[in-house]
């Protein structure tokens, strides 16, 4: 059996052959190979934000929404996913829920910059 290590290799290979289909066009197979790499890293943020733009590009906003909130669900300190998430609420006119993705996003950026400044040992202001 597999280590993580190269659960993640794998996941991330085929991120990057995903990302040549989606940039080819090829959206359908770009979504097989995200499910793929989703299927063996089930955290796989590329995977889920690939996926989700695949289905953005295909006109299915539904389905964008729908794999961000599971990735969202899965990583729920990752700023880009609740970034997309608001985007994509935007794009589909729910204008209450983009604002609330947003201020997510907000607020972990918040945290994120509080956390920096800490580390280099300033107060954060």
């Amino acid at each position: 059996m597999a280590d993580d290590d190269e659960l993640t290799a794998q996941a991330e290979e085929l991120c990057d052959e995903a990302v040549d289909q989606y940039a080819d066009g090829n959206y359908d197979a770009a979504i097989a190979l995200y499910e793929q790499a989703l299927k063996i890293d089930g955290k796989c943020g590329d995977a889920y934000t690939g996926l989700a733009m695949c289905h953005q590009s295909k006109g299915d906003l539904d389905a964008a929404i729908a794999v961000t909130k599971r990735y969202v669900e899965v990583e729920p300190e990752d700023l880009l996913g609740f970034t997309n998430l608001s985007m994509f609420y935007q794009k589909k006119g729910m204008i209450k829920e983009a604002e609330a993705a947003g201020a997510e996003a907000r607020r972990l950026d918040w945290k994120r910059q509080l956390k920096e400044a800490k580390a280099k040992g300033g107060s954060g202001q």
